[in-house]
């Protein structure tokens, strides 16, 4: 079983052992005697399962457990030695054992609240809390049904809601306060090369109408298309975009997404520079030197600003194309699925390479039909020995880019996304959906890794959690128990080789995505990597999965380092590496 499936499978033995308690008790309160016992039962049972999951789960990483260990456990321990007795063998009159399994359920939904509302890490004072609130309805319902509770009980309560609330901590606490002021890019000169540009283009963002499959949609567009021109260069050439803000009125960016720029051209509003408003322009330059797969998109409310449109392809080839090189930019806009269909006639032998790009928020599934294919590149960087590949399908996470190349042969092919054609040279079967998936952690040549050491080293727990930082509280996306503006920055120094450990114990996939560098895969849930190097930009944390990446820092400044479902990152999951 999984990582993932245990996560899963802890959560609802933790919610059927808390219905249990909590029912059993208000059957006993109305002395329903079977009721009570055959549901205290349930939550005895429930709760002694867990006692499974939660090793099993501290044997795949503390990160999986901490709180259930450290909070949980003892609760649901001092459950089973108040309740179980009495649910075995309860006493003639069935109302006597109310208070009792009550207490019980308390226990266990105080655990379940302090997993669901606050993960990781776990804390003194949030395990305070729980007690606190545990004792305190158990006082509450004593009162309720008549009875006095113990002095001792009522004191014991007092002190330790007190205590609780002393220590201030909250259901969110930050691992190590609040993120220090990062110096910003656009407060000191302009990471701009000075060379001439030989490659000039215009970018002006725009509220738009578009067609989408036979229907006018509102949009926000780049010189009013969807997706955006598709800028193009040679290695060498150096690229300056001009990007003029019509009428977006929340502000525009760009952001060169795989592409390591230099830090002033990243086109992050309020680390790299301002956000351009309406009427305003800003100059990006840079060097084109990393042959490969690119997109760009705006990144001023980038959740909002790429689901409505402000986006496009960015390709630097090493020469000039033969054959067919076609980019195949792939989002939804306004719940319609982009690119539509697409035929052509493309002549037997011709070399062929298909540029995927996902630029959702979520993974898609490409499937290519009809021939076999290598994949020659991942997020811009050339495998080292791709084999043939044929029925086999490719996962590409939220901002990921992978080049498919093959000869045309002299049957039809077809380009399949989510089971939609959106690319073919002639009608082909579309029965893909049973095909196995490529692992691109085993595909390949490999070499060895190239460091023996590592200077720094970091792990980022992605999780949920209550954010009460703000003027409204959120149920925020958090990274070590904390939200966008208070995950502490990682900080490296120039020429650092960097390690991080990324571990998901959501419910929900992340694809990781960090700017200005490529990170090589060590290994996926402690499995080397053993497949050509895999050198990428952004790359899916799946439930219950620790990742392990590492690179050079060789690129100064301040990068974000986000979730790249950007729903995730606009509610917490954004966090920053800097360099010192």
């Amino acid at each position: 079983m999984s990582t993932g499936s245990l996560l899963v499978g802890d959560l609802l033995l933790t919610i059927l052992a808390a219905g249990g308690w909590l029912g059993g008790g208000a059957a006993a309160a109305v002395r329903r005697r079977g009721l009570a016992r055959g549901l205290a039962a349930l939550g005895l049972l429930a709760t002694l399962a867990r006692a499974i999951t939660i090793a099993a789960l501290a044997r795949a990483g503390w990160w999986f457990a901490a709180e259930k260990v450290l909070i949980a456990a003892p609760l649901s321990l001092v459950a089973v030695v108040v309740a179980g007795p009495r649910a075995l063998r309860p006493p003639g009159d069935i109302r006597a054992v109310a208070v009792g399994l009550l207490f019980a359920g308390y226990a266990t939904s105080a655990g379940l609240l302090v997993t669901v509302l606050h993960g990781y890490p776990a804390s003194a004072g949030t395990g305070l809390l729980a007690v606190a609130g545990v004792v305190a309805a158990t006082v509450v319902t004593w009162r309720a049904l008549g009875a006095r509770p113990p002095r001792a009980a009522s004191r014991v309560a007092v002190a330790v809601v007190v205590v609780a609330l002393v220590t201030g901590t909250g259901l969110t606490a930050a691992a190590g306060g609040r993120a220090p002021s990062a110096p910003h890019a656009h407060d000191h000169p302009v990471d701009r090369i000075a060379a001439e540009p030989t490659r000039l283009f215009t970018l002006t963002a725009a509220t738009a109408t578009v067609r989408v499959s036979g229907r006018d949609v509102a949009a926000w567009a780049f010189n009013g298309q969807v997706p955006g021109p598709e800028l193009t260069a040679t290695v060498g050439d150096v690229v300056q975009v001009t990007l003029r803000n019509r009428d977006i009125g929340r502000g525009v960016t760009l952001h060169w997404h795989g592409y390591d720029v230099p830090n002033g051209q990243d086109g992050v509003p309020g680390v790299t520079q301002a956000a351009v408003l309406p009427g305003e322009e800003f100059v990006y330059r840079f060097r084109a030197e990393q042959a490969g797969t690119y997109w760009y998109h705006t990144h001023s409310v980038s959740d909002v600003g790429v689901r409505r449109g402000l986006y496009g392809v960015l390709v630097v080839r090493p020469q000039p194309p033969t054959g067919l090189d076609l980019t195949v930019p792939v989002h939804t806009l306004a719940g319609l699925a982009l690119p539509p269909a697409r035929s052509e006639q493309v002549r037997a032998g011709a070399p062929v390479r298909l540029r995927l790009i996902n630029t959702d928020s979520t993974t898609h599934r490409y499937a290519l039909a009809g021939t076999a294919f290598r994949v020659a590149a991942i997020d811009g960087v050339d495998l080292r020995g791709p084999t043939p590949l044929a029925d086999t399908a490719v996962l590409i996470p939220a901002g990921g880019r992978y080049d498919l190349v093959f000869d045309a042969p002299p049957t039809p092919v077809a380009l399949l996304v989510d089971g939609r054609v959106v690319f073919s040279t002639g009608p082909v079967s579309t029965a893909t959906g049973d095909w196995p998936l490529l692992d691109p952690l085993r595909y390949g040549v490999p070499v060895p890794v190239p460091w023996s050491r590592y200077d720094r080293r970091f792990t980022l727990v992605l999780d949920r959690g209550l954010d009460l930082r703000a003027l409204v509280p959120r149920y925020a996306h958090t990274v070590n128990g904390a939200a966008d503006r208070d995950i502490p920055p990682q900080v490296v120094r120039l020429g650092d080789v960097v390690r991080f450990t990324i571990v998901n114990r959501s419910q929900v996939v992340h694809p990781w995505h960090l700017h200005g560098h490529h990170v090589l895969v060590l290994s996926r849930d402690g499995e080397p990597a053993a497949g050509s190097p895999l050198w990428l930009d952004s790359f899916d944390v799946r439930p219950g999965e620790v990742w392990e990446v590492a690179f050079r820092a060789d690129n100064p400044g301040v990068w974000a380092n986000h979730c790249h479902n950007l729903a995730h990152a606009d509610a917490g999951m954004t966090t920053h590496l800097m360099y010192s």
